[in-house]
C-alpha cells in the first residue's frame, strides 16, 4: 500500500525521474535484495529508477546514447535563459528586475544538473551521481522560493532591488537549498535513520524529500499565479498581460503532465531511446520565456529622463 512520502511508483512508472537515483545508492546499501530480478539489478547499465517498467540504459550500454533528447534540450535551454538573464538586466527601472534575474540564474543552474542526473551518463549507486543529485533538489527547491518570492516583491511590500528586499530573499534561498540538499544527501547516503532512511527499503519512503521536491515546487508556482493575477488584474487593471501568464501556467501543467503520465509511453514507443523528459523541458523553458514576456509587460524599461530647467 503506497504511503505519503513513497517514491516507489513513481521511480518505476515514471522513467528518469530524477530523485530515484539518491533510493538506488541507499538500497545498494541496506537492500540491494530489492533490486534484484529488474533492470536496476546491474549499476553500470541500469537506467535513471528503481527497476523501472522503461528506461534510457545508462550510456555505452549496448550502443545507448544515454537520454539524449534531453540533453540536448537541456543545453539549448542554457543559451535561452542566458538570453532572457541579459535582457532582464537591461530593463533597469523594471519592478523586481534583480529578483527575476535570481530565478533565471537557478533555473539555469538547474540545467546542467538535470542533463547530468537524467542523462543516464553517470553509473547507479555512485556517490557523484548522488551528490550531484541532491544538489539538484537544491537547486529546485530553491528555483520555486524565488518564484513565489518575485510575486511577493511584485506586491510592492518592500521596495525591490534593496537590501529589505534581497537580504531576506537570500536568507531564505539559502535556508532552502541547505535543507533540501541535507535531506537528500542524507537519503542517498543514509546518515541518520530518522530523516536518510525508508522503512521498509522496498517503499523509498521519505516525507521531507518529497515535499520538497514534489509538493513544494506545485504549491510554490499556485501560489504566484494567484498572486500574479491579482496584481495584474485587481491592481494594474490590465488584461493583456494576464494572457501571458495563462499561458505560462498551461505550458507548466503541459509539461507535468508529458513527464508523469506520457514518458513511458514515449520510453517504450522509442524501445528506450527517448522518454517524456526532454518535451517537458522543452514545455519548461517555454514557460520560464512567456513569464519574461509577462514580466516586461507590467513594468516599465526606463526611468524617466525628462531634463530638468530650473526656473
Amino acid at each position: 500500500m503506497t504511503r505519503f512520502g513513497d517514491f516507489q511508483t513513481l521511480c518505476s512508472m515514471v522513467p528518469s525521474y530524477t530523485w530515484c537515483n539518491l533510493f538506488y545508492r541507499q538500497l545498494l546499501t541496506n537492500d540491494p535484495s530489492v533490486l534484484n530480478g529488474g533492470v536496476s539489478q546491474n549499476a553500470s547499465s541500469a537506467p535513471v529508477g528503481v527497476n523501472p517498467e522503461c528506461g534510457i540504459p545508462k550510456v555505452n550500454t549496448n550502443g545507448s546514447l544515454g537520454n539524449i533528447a534531453n540533453i540536448v534540450a537541456c543545453g539549448l535551454s542554457v543559451f535561452i535563459v542566458g538570453a532572457l538573464i541579459y535582457f532582464t538586466g537591461r530593463r533597469k527601472a523594471a519592478v523586481g528586475r534583480v529578483e527575476l534575474r535570481i530565478f533565471f540564474a537557478l533555473y539555469l543552474l538547474t540545467l546542467p544538473f538535470q542533463l547530468i542526473t537524467t542523462g543516464s551518463l553517470l553509473t547507479q549507486g555512485t556517490t557523484p551521481l548522488v551528490v550531484l543529485t541532491a544538489i539538484h533538489a537544491g537547486l529546485v527547491a530553491t528555483m520555486f522560493w524565488t518564484l513565489l518570492g518575485n510575486a511577493i516583491v511584485a506586491t510592492q511590500v518592500v521596495e525591490d532591488g534593496t537590501l529589505s528586499s534581497i537580504v531576506p530573499f537570500s536568507i531564505i534561498s539559502a535556508a532552502f537549498f541547505a535543507a533540501t540538499t541535507y535531506i537528500s544527501l542524507d537519503v542517498g547516503l543514509t546518515f541518520t535513520q530518522v530523516l536518510g532512511t525508508s522503512n521498509p527499503p522496498a517503499s523509498l519512503h521519505s516525507i521531507p524529500l518529497f515535499v520538497l521536491t514534489s509538493i513544494w515546487p506545485g504549491v510554490a508556482a499556485l501560489i504566484y499565479f494567484g498572486i500574479m493575477l491579482y496584481i495584474v488584474l485587481g491592481i494594474l487593471n490590465e488584461v493583456r498581460p494576464v494572457w501571458y501568464y495563462v499561458i505560462a501556467a498551461i505550458l507548466f501543467i503541459l509539461s507535468q503532465l508529458d513527464y508523469f503520465l506520457l514518458s513511458k509511453i514515449i520510453c517504450k514507443g522509442s524501445s528506450m531511446k527517448v522518454d517524456g523528459s526532454f518535451i517537458a523541458t522543452i514545455l519548461e523553458t517555454a514557460c520560464v520565456v512567456t513569464l519574461y514576456f509577462a514580466w516586461r509587460g507590467i513594468t516599465e524599461e526606463d526611468w524617466d529622463n525628462d531634463l530638468y530647467y530650473p526656473s
